[in-house]
């Protein structure tokens, strides 16, 4: 009898542990689910303002076809990277958006009547508010993504991580292109 009541104990501690490992890997990949329909949430938001900041530098800077094209371009790319949900494929088609959008901005620059357009000014508060967030949110996830790949990653949790079906997750990065967007813009006119 005293065998027996070990043995369950030990199978009982044996399927407690487990059950936590398992809980803690789910609360871990949602947090990262969460965080990821952040990001998706403030990429739509700053998608949808795309067409309109175009529309307006259009009507001011008619000439500059190939930035405005650029832009229009990079924005239906990381549409359709958005709609793949592999942040690898998210991140780097955001950094070729991030570069066109930076470009369209420094267009403002030649153009004193559209700097002073409202609507102009309106529309590149709003895709800073936007980008703002987005930093943020792109954080959150990182970090999420951080902790749940050590947890998956840490003894006892990585003998049975595979098993349950927790694979690694990727990080949302910029990859080559985050070095040129901490570069300012180069506009240049002929």
């Amino acid at each position: 009898m005293g065998i027996g009541l070990i043995l369950l104990i030990v199978i009982v501690v044996l399927a407690v542990l487990m059950i936590g490992i398992y809980n803690r890997l789910v609360a871990l990949r949602q947090n990262c689910n969460q965080a990821f329909a952040d990001i998706d949430v403030q990429l739509r938001q700053r998608h949808d303002l795309i067409p309109n900041l175009v529309e307006t530098v259009k009507g001011y800077a008619a000439h500059e076809k190939s930035t405005l094209d650029a832009v229009i371009q990079a924005r239906n790319s990381a549409v359709s990277a958005q709609n793949t949900g592999d942040p690898k494929a998210m991140g780097v088609a955001e950094g070729v958006l991030g570069q066109a959008l930076g470009r369209l901005i420094a267009l403002a620059e030649a153009y004193p009547d559209l700097k002073a357009n409202q609507n102009f000014i309106k529309l590149q508060d709003e895709l800073t508010d936007v980008e703002n967030k987005l930093a943020a949110a792109r954080r959150f996830f990182n970090n999420a993504v951080g902790e749940y790949n050590t947890g998956r990653e840490q003894f006892p949790a990585s003998t049975m991580a595979g098993m349950f079906g927790f694979g690694p997750r990727d990080f949302f990065d910029l990859g080559q292109d985050r070095a040129a967007m901490n570069e300012a813009p180069q506009v240049k006119f002929s």
